[in-house]
């Protein structure tokens, strides 16, 4: 047996009262064939809304069972008889639970604790606050057999989307906001599809920073979960170092003090504890409306430590500028922190704000405004083109961030045990740096690195060898880097390699070039800068020897071609670099 089901969705502000239920009921018997009673069930209460469910019997074969998972689950607490169609799994709805069998007629009866529920919801309504009227006529519309069954699972899955408590927790991931926002719920979500799950979902955790990505996983009968805290990139040291988490996210790189905490489960800075997720460029935004579309990197700093304080400072109207920064514990902040601010504190003007959707919709609904952010969540706000001392204004995007050009750009990172026990830990960090994982990357607005082959204009400045090599040619969207002075490859760089050399097999023809040419930051002499970026030049091709591709130009430039300000360690980092072009034959 099924039922068909009749939900009415309140629209108005008035109280639901004893006259709304008579005509719900007598249109349901206006219906009905003789004998066939409507059932009302007990109102849920989804996302403010009251829903109002009315049934009545018809013939139909399921499976009926009865949750046991008591004063933890609502269905369990009321006795619910509960159907189940024979392709899915006997579960509960709500908590995921396995039934007990139980196919008897008894739910065409109500209990008489049903029956007090219905009646304190009529009677006791408080006023003011009450319920709005049931649309009868407007919205009473039979639907039948499975769609029945569609319509009661529905209203049992979004209860339950209320419920906070994760079931069957495989695997645990805390910290950065900007990853836990969007990216990891879908990164999780697609993961437990690649393993198979069914029935994937998402859905809210305790408050706005935290979600649960929940599936049924093959040979499973109760629902596995993925719990994902998102309060900041510090918090994801705090919870590795006291098992809170699998899996910390983090959208800059780990401290030394917080690596120090957690030696016990390995070098965090070494390959097998340090991923790199994707990429991203902190984004300075202002208002739509506000006709600034460029500013160096010294004046972002003089604004927000306080020292330039009106538009007008920066060639952009007049008014005084309102500061929007982020939360302390965030990695966007840290990261902003070191970029810009140079050790200077934040003007104490700024307002601070957890979230970054939240910042970005304050920005920009405030002309005054200013504030930055990670590049998917400019949204409705303005980007502008962020330039350092010698160097052309770059806007972050794909190209310019992928590179790591853009002067704001970084790194998203993982950070696990370096060898992590929970299985599934290590499967999540796989797929995650897969071809498919950086799908998800991409698609959610970062820079994936997955490799491309792109056109590219080379600067005015650069040397002139370079920009007859490099003519009609298309640079790969990523740079190899180094640690100062050195010629070992970073992490990410030895990660690259493989995509690299797998995209070149792709698009290399017959007489096609592949080109590297090493640089040098600013730092030191011009003989030891170009030896520096000739050996880091040919460090690089003796690795894609190894993998069975040779490049044929291998070439240093020393300290040209600058993409960055040699002022800051951040600076001559990103100039320390070797660059891929592919030339194709004519």
């Amino acid at each position: 047996m099924s039922f068909l089901w009749l939900a009415a969705y309140t629209r108005s502000r008035r109280p639901v009262g004893k006259d709304d239920l008579q005509e719900l009921n007598r249109s349901m018997l206006s219906g009905s064939s003789a004998g066939e009673a409507p059932v009302l069930i007990p109102p849920k209460q989804v996302q403010g809304q009251c829903v109002i469910a009315v049934g009545k019997v018809i013939k139909m074969t399921v499976r009926w069972g009865r949750c046991l998972n008591f004063k933890k689950c609502q269905d369990a607490d009321h006795w619910e008889h509960i159907p189940v169609q024979e392709s899915s799994p006997f579960i509960c709805p709500v908590c995921g639970k396995g039934l007990l069998a139980d196919n008897s007629d008894s739910s065409d009866v109500i209990p008489e604790k049903y029956r007090r529920i219905r009646d304190a919801i009529v009677n006791e309504t408080p006023k003011g606050k009450g319920l709005i009227p049931v649309l009868v006529g407007a919205v009473a519309i039979v639907v039948v057999a499975t769609a029945g069954y569609l319509g009661w699972s529905h209203l049992h899955s979004v209860s339950a989307a209320n419920q906070t408590v994760a079931k069957n927790t495989i695997l645990r991931l805390a910290g950065s906001n900007t990853i836990g926002d969007g990216l990891g719920p879908a990164m999780a979500a697609e993961f437990l599809k690649v393993q198979g799950a069914t029935n994937v979902r998402i859905r809210a955790g305790a408050n706005s920073l935290e979600k649960i990505v929940e599936g049924v996983l093959p040979g499973d009968s109760e629902i596995s979960s993925i719990t994902i805290t998102a309060h900041g990139s510090a918090t994801a040291f705090t919870a590795l170092a006291s098992d809170q988490c699998d899996i910390g996210m983090a959208s800059r790189k780990i401290k030394p003090a917080e690596a120090a905490t957690l030696t016990a489960q390995g070098d965090m800075s070494s390959l097998a504890s340090e991923h790199i997720l994707g990429l991203d460029g902190i984004a300075v935004i202002v208002n739509a409306n506000n006709p600034v579309t460029q500013l160096d990197k010294d004046k972002i700093k003089k604004i927000f430590i306080g020292e330039i304080t009106d538009w007008s400072q920066v060639g952009s109207g007049s008014g005084p500028i309102k500061i929007f920064a982020r939360n302390d514990e965030s990695g966007t902040y840290d990261t902003f922190k070191t970029l810009v601010l140079n050790g200077k504190p934040l003007a104490s003007s700024a307002k601070r704000i957890e979230d970054s959707k939240e910042l970005s919709d304050t920005v920009s609904a405030d002309p005054a405004a200013i504030g930055f952010i990670g590049l998917p969540y400019v949204l409705s706000a303005k980007a502008v083109a962020v330039s350092e001392k010698g160097t052309q204004a770059l806007m972050p995007n794909r190209l310019t961030v992928a590179t790591e050009d853009y002067p704001l750009s970084r790194r998203l990172y993982l950070y696990t045990a370096s060898n992590p026990q929970n299985k599934f830990a290590r499967k999540f960090l796989e797929f995650a740096l897969s071809r498919q994982g950086q799908d998800v990357v991409g698609n959610s607005g970062f820079i994936a690195q997955n490799v491309t082959a792109v056109a590219q204009t080379v600067a005015e400045n650069a040397p002139d060898q370079y920009r007859e090599l490099t003519k009609d040619a298309k640079r790969l969207s990523l740079d190899f880097r180094f640690q100062s002075g050195q010629t070992e490859l970073d992490n990410k760089a030895k990660v690259d390699l493989d995509r690299v050399v797998s995209l070149i097999a792709d698009l290399r023809g017959s007489g096609d070039k592949v080109m590297l040419f090493g640089f040098s930051d600013g730092v030191g002499g011009s003989a030891v800068n170009q030896t520096l970026s000739v050996t880091r030049a040919k460090a690089v091709a003796s690795q894609f020897a190894q993998r069975g591709m040779d490049p044929e130009i291998v070439m240093g430039f020393g300290a040209n071609a600058q993409v960055a300000s040699n002022d800051t360690p951040d600076g001559q980092g990103r100039n320390r670099r070797v660059e891929i072009w592919i030339k194709h034959a004519n």
